[in-house]
């Protein structure tokens, strides 16, 4: 497929959904090319836990074949050292009642906990390994794939979906365009569903710790989490709907820090390396569609993927490889 284009595809968008879906279609035998309004580092991808697990994010159905699909190539990808992943065991637990996610069969060696396993003042709790993502590391990782590939990223922001399609920014259209640009779809499509749902972090020295840790018990956007990477720990969290601030807040922070250390007595002596704030770019249902441009030229959606865009990046980067016809 050429229609005079140096590209067969052009992605826009360069976090982890837009890179995984270069990579798929790079190797997959198309000539890609990457758009982006930021580089990889800056995107709400870097500022992730992350730990599998397809959360604020549907539908069930569909999420549940990528998330098989993404839990797969983790699993492998976990074995290269240079990707940033482990597999690590870790358990969640709740003050009120609560049953693990319908997908949480997928994982190994899931076991809910009997009353009497419980810790103390817990109502329900369950433990399990999981692939844990270390995100700054890994999203090197696949720019370093991309380049291997032959894929360069064009760091240039997007004013619209129309100037793209239409090459109205002075380079031939690619036939085939795929929006991975997350949040920025609600304005770029615009699709008034896409809406942020705001993540606030804090990155510690990791003082030993082996397991996640995750605590269903706050209500509201208050989160307690713990995710031990290998040299530090992602402490979480919030999930604040509707949010659009990016910039730290130290009165979250010194929450997380609080939360996060009655859990897990080590975080408090353990130095604060870094804040990170992200964007979740919520939707009801993933975006997952062609929207037809004329002279047989396509427009692929590609986002909405909430919590979830590590773990379903690859499930969708291969439905499309596949409906293009070479996944």
């Amino acid at each position: 497929m050429t229609n005079g284009s140096e590209v067969d595809v052009q992605v826009l968008g360069a976090g982890v959904v837009g890179l995984t879906t270069a990579i798929t279609l790079a190797e997959a035998g198309w000539r890609v090319s990457v758009r982006t309004a930021s580089p990889p580092g800056a995107t709400t991808s870097a500022a992730a836990g992350a730990v599998w697990g397809p959360v604020t994010v549907g539908p069930p159905g569909r999420c549940r074949d990528w998330a098989r699909t993404g839990l797969d190539v983790l699993r492998d990808l976990a074995r290269d050292p240079a990707a940033g992943i482990m597999t690590r065991s870790g358990q969640e637990l709740s003050r009120v009642p609560a049953s693990p996610p319908a997908w949480a069969d997928l994982l190994d060696e899931l076991h809910v906990y009997s009353e009497r396993e419980l810790p103390p003042g817990f109502a329900a709790g369950w433990r399990y390994r999981a692939p844990v993502v270390s995100m700054p590391v890994y999203l090197d990782y696949l720019v370093a794939r991309l380049e291997q590939a032959g894929v360069k990223i064009d760091v240039n922001p997007i004013t619209s979906l129309t100037e793209v399609a239409d090459g109205a920014d002075g380079a031939f259209p690619a036939p085939v365009i795929v929006n991975c640009t997350g949040v920025a779809a609600r304005q770029l499509v615009p699709d008034p569903a896409v809406h942020p749902i705001r993540g606030q972090v804090v990155i510690i020295a990791n003082p030993g710790i082996e397991e996640f840790y995750i605590d269903h018990s706050t209500p509201g956007t208050d989160l307690i989490y713990l995710f031990p990477h290998q040299d530090t720990v992602v402490l979480g969290g919030t999930m604040a709907d509707g949010d659009w601030d990016t910039e730290p807040r130290p009165a979250v922070a010194e929450r997380i820090l609080a939360g996060c250390a009655a859990a897990e007595p080590r975080v408090r002596d353990a130095p604060v390396v870094a804040h990170r704030v992200g964007l979740r770019p919520a939707r009801p249902e993933v975006r997952l569609e062609a929207e037809p441009l004329g002279d047989g030229r396509v427009l692929w959606h590609n986002y909405g993927h909430g919590g979830g865009g590590v773990t379903i990046s690859w499930g969708c980067a291969r439905e499309i490889a596949a409906e293009l016809g070479r996944g």
